[in-house]
């Protein structure tokens, strides 16, 4: 097996940019129509194109679903044209609502890493909290209380709660959690779709004004949020959500032993991480694909975890060059 030395590592950084580049150009043409499924198939079909233009032996462990739900980029398909053993996390468009609405934070998402590497997570729900860098391990636990985690972020950034504020997923299942975190006085951003661009935000405080993500999203999108987070040297914590014997079962057959499990972000995503997102609506961190009458702007966020490096790519596309 090929291991993901650094400077292959370099390399398909770039090639990882233009996959999401390519996924976020074919979704921005149709977003605004109200047509979540044609705006999710057009960032399927050009993701999948431009993986299997890399050179890399990649499995996809997780993607849009098991194979009989998901005809293209399901979980265990084979991508790319051979050489480094990786494993693949994608979502191509993150936020298809919000794609078809055109409202902020629509992303496509691809995450790679060594073979193994990846947590090979059912599609289920995932209870999820994360902060950015900068802190000590443990700040933040799922086995405490919103009220206690609060308090200990707080501490550490030497602020008052009253200072923080947390992003939630605006869903009736969290009207508990979102009562807990206004009785302890933090304010609130809720969003309404997007969950990798929620806990992605909290890398950076001082740009997107979100201190913490808490609550329940999808697990895929837990894991491609560990990814980012293990490049930017975030803290997040995910468990699975997995309360029916059917639910257990599936986990089981994809490795799950404890179904109480906390994973870590370095067990979501360990070894050498490379993760890129382009934004695929204006958001707090990207801005969307701009469409002109000879060319296409995207703009893209590139991180690796081998050496902490964040890039900010502003590309500009040729029209002929994508026909």
């Amino acid at each position: 097996m090929v291991e993901l030395a650094d400077n292959l590592n370099r390399v398909l950084s770039l090639e990882l940019a233009r996959v999401t580049e390519q996924a976020a150009i074919a979704a921005a043409r149709v977003r605004g129509r109200g047509d979540e499924k044609a705006a999710d198939q057009a960032a399927v079909d050009a993701m999948r194109q431009a993986l299997n233009q890399i050179d890399v032996e990649g499995t996809v462990v997780i993607g849009e679903g098991e194979r009989d739900e998901a005809p293209m980029l399901y979980i265990g398909e084979k991508v790319g044209r051979g050489g480094v053993a990786v494993d693949i996390a994608l979502d191509p468009l993150e936020g298809t609502t919000v794609c078809a609405k055109n409202l902020p934070n629509s992303l496509a998402v691809v995450a790679m890493a060594e073979r193994g590497s990846l947590l090979n997570a059912p599609d289920v729900y995932m209870e999820k909290i994360a902060i950015g860098p900068g802190y000590p391990q443990g700040v933040v636990d799922l086995a405490r209380s919103p009220e206690e985690n609060l308090a200990a972020l707080a501490e550490a950034k030497g602020v008052r709660v009253t200072d923080l504020t947390a992003c939630i997923l605006d869903r009736p299942r969290h009207a508990q959690l979102i009562a807990a975190v206004r009785e302890a006085g933090a304010a609130i951003r809720l969003i309404g779709d997007g969950d990798v661009a929620g806990v992605i935000h909290t890398s950076d405080p001082e740009e997107t004004g979100i201190d913490i993500y808490m609550g329940i999203g999808g697990a895929p999108e837990g894991v491609l949020a560990a990814a980012a987070l293990r490049c930017t040297g975030g803290q997040m914590q995910g468990r699975l959500q997995l309360n029916t014997i059917e639910k257990r079962v599936r986990a089981e057959r994809m490795g799950v032993g404890d179904p109480e499990k906390i994973y870590t972000a370095e067990e979501m995503a360990s070894g050498n991480v490379i993760f890129a997102a382009t934004g695929v609506t204006d958001g707090n961190l990207l801005d969307g694909v701009r469409f002109y009458r000879d060319r296409v702007t995207t703009h893209t966020l590139l991180m690796r975890s081998f050496s902490r490096t964040i890039r900010e790519v502003r590309a500009h596309h040729h029209i002929s060059d994508l026909s």
